[in-house]
């Protein structure tokens, strides 16, 4: 059963030159718009999410809602997630794409949680996360799970 998720891109400016504006906004059905950008080093806004800053947070968050399914599923308690993700634009090959997004959560779980067990759902989460099924670059999964 596949599942549609519309969206709008909508850009105004000229091209006249090379200092055309990158800003737009993406729009979608009930949502808030996004203001997005090309990154600073490609003429973009900083304050504005550029593409891949969006990379890294779908597969971010992708990876932390299958985490946390994952782990009601188990019955393993977890109370806090604070992801510090990072996508790495390189070029390889004389072709420049996200070649890596790294995963830098701290996981929260309560005193006396099976540490073994909130790594193996961790690591699990990765074979069953839709967007990182969706891409070729390398996710780089560096979790550190703390009791509290």
């Amino acid at each position: 059963m596949a599942h549609r998720y519309p969206l709008t891109l909508a850009w105004t400016g000229s091209t006249h030159d090379a200092s055309y504006t990158r800003n737009a906004t993406v729009t979608a059905p009930g949502k808030h718009p996004i203001a997005v950008s090309s990154a600073a080093e490609y003429a973009g806004e900083v304050t504005r999410w550029n593409p891949e800053d969006l990379l890294g947070s779908a597969l971010a968050t992708c990876h932390m809602l299958t985490f946390l399914a994952l782990c009601a599923k188990a019955k393993v308690d977890v109370v806090g997630y604070e992801d510090h993700a990072e996508s790495v634009l390189d070029t390889v090959d004389k072709v420049t794409r996200i070649t890596q997004v790294h995963l830098r959560p701290v996981i929260r779980v309560p005193r006396g949680t099976s540490m073994a067990k909130v790594v193996e759902l961790f690591e699990k989460a990765h074979k069953y996360c839709f967007v990182a099924n969706s891409v070729t670059c390398e996710a780089v999964m560096e979790p550190r799970v703390v009791e509290v």
